[in-house]
């Protein structure tokens, strides 16, 4: 989905964690048409950023601009009490000349610290979000690891571990996983399972350019959906867009030379499973948060309860798989380097969670949609580049043609939301 959250921030040193936890429960809202890729697995929580990080209505897509931001509400606060010290001390200033240089010198300061924040959160998540995808794509086919499943709770377990370590220290805050939220929760956590699992098998048979024009696909079963679930209608640019989408996707299957029909049928049920988690959480995210505590759901606490919830479903499907059986007889699992890199795949996972939040709040959720959109360019050349995927003239268009079209789609979307 293109991006998010969506979804479904934050802070620019760890001592300001306190900021990001009174926001959390402002940005899971619900999900959007334009939330991030859905292939970042910790944005379909968010809300891919996010898809829950922002939705289509005015109140959400103001959050970044409005100065309630602690982070700007920081910076008015400090700015008038530097006002007012300047004021109470202008009988001793020269000509008023010493004045003008300190409310120059506050001004120089404080500007360049937002710009800065908005600019290194936008980087932090593009690269958190590239990287987990190329580094999944590494452990699936480079390593030749032939246990998707296997990753996937892996990397869930490794997020449940950190998120409840945070938890636990008060740097974040999370909502206790009660039976009543469990049995609420448990239909979307099916759906994210299998969109998990799905975009697992589809990676390892496709390369990474394909996967993401492929992903286009999301973005017309969910328009689909709103207007007959919901009853929204999306104007004119907006289906434009989402018809340039499967045009790139028919044109980029055909002039593929790696072309996988296994690895399509499962990115084609990523697709539907994909919009159906985006739809789902809708209808659900209301009642999971009348039987919350707080009365609210945020976003770290999705994360836990969706990775929590997932563990014992996902040790179920390595033995219908078996992927056990695999487990137990390769010899990857010797390798301290491989490892390593399923390691870090969990940390980056949860590195697009803190990321996007961050990037959000620095910046609004018009910007964050547009970034996520152009963000999958230098990601699909990186995927070919890296990987040494054969192409042609014509499929490497149908790619660059199907990356545009979610550029488009972003701004698309940017403008039926002015609009309403």
């Amino acid at each position: 989905m293109d991006h998010c959250y969506q979804v479904h921030p934050c802070y620019a040193k760890f001592s300001d964690v306190p900021v990001l936890k009174l926001n959390l429960k402002t940005l899971s809202v619900g999900p959007s048409l334009d939330s991030p890729d859905t292939f970042e697995r910790n944005h379909a929580e968010n809300v891919s950023m996010v898809s829950l990080k922002f939705q289509d209505s005015n109140g959400v897509l103001d959050q970044g601009h409005q100065t309630s931001s602690p982070v700007r509400r920081d910076v008015v606060n400090r700015s008038l009490s530097a006002a007012k010290f300047l004021e109470n001390d202008e009988t001793d200033l020269e000509g008023g000349k010493l004045e003008k240089e300190r409310d120059k010198m506050i001004r120089g300061n404080k500007v360049p610290k937002i710009q800065n924040q908005a600019l290194i959160s936008g980087l932090a998540y593009c690269i958190s979000s590239c990287s987990m995808i190329l580094v999944n794509k590494f452990v699936l086919s480079s390593y030749d690891f032939n246990a998707g499943i296997s990753l996937m709770v892996y990397q869930n377990f490794i997020s449940v571990i950190i998120v409840s370590i945070l938890s636990s220290l008060g740097l974040i805050s999370t909502e206790p996983l009660t039976w009543r939220l469990i049995k609420v929760w448990l239909p979307v956590n099916f759906i994210f399972v299998g969109m998990l699992v799905t975009s697992m098998f589809s990676l390892r048979y496709i390369n990474v350019a394909m996967v993401t024009v492929l992903k286009n696909v999301t973005n017309v079963i969910t328009a689909v959906g709103e207007m007959y679930l919901f009853m929204k209608h999306h104007d004119s640019r907006v289906w434009a867009a989402l018809f340039l989408m499967i045009i790139s996707a028919v044109s980029g299957g055909i002039t593929d030379l790696q072309f996988h029909a296994v690895g399509y049928a499962w990115q084609i049920l990523n697709c539907f499973l994909t919009a159906s988690y985006s739809l789902t959480l809708r209808r659900v995210m209301d009642t999971a948060k009348q039987v919350t505590k707080s009365g609210n759901l945020g976003e770290f606490s999705m994360v836990l309860l969706n990775n929590t919830l997932s563990l014992p479903l996902g040790i179920l499907l390595i033995f219908v798989f078996k992927e056990f059986d695999y487990l137990c007889t390769t010899p990857l699992l010797r390798m301290p380097d491989f490892w390593l890199v399923m390691t870090l795949s969990g940390f980056l996972g949860l590195a697009i969670s803190f990321t996007s939040m961050w990037f959000l709040h620095q910046t609004g959720a018009t910007t964050y949609s547009l970034v996520g959109s152009l963000n999958k360019i230098p990601l699909s050349v990186a995927g070919i580049v890296i990987f040494k995927v054969p192409t042609s003239l014509q499929n490497s268009a149908s790619i660059l043609f199907g990356l545009l079209a979610g550029v488009f789609f972003a701004r698309a979307k940017m403008r039926e939301r002015s609009q309403s």
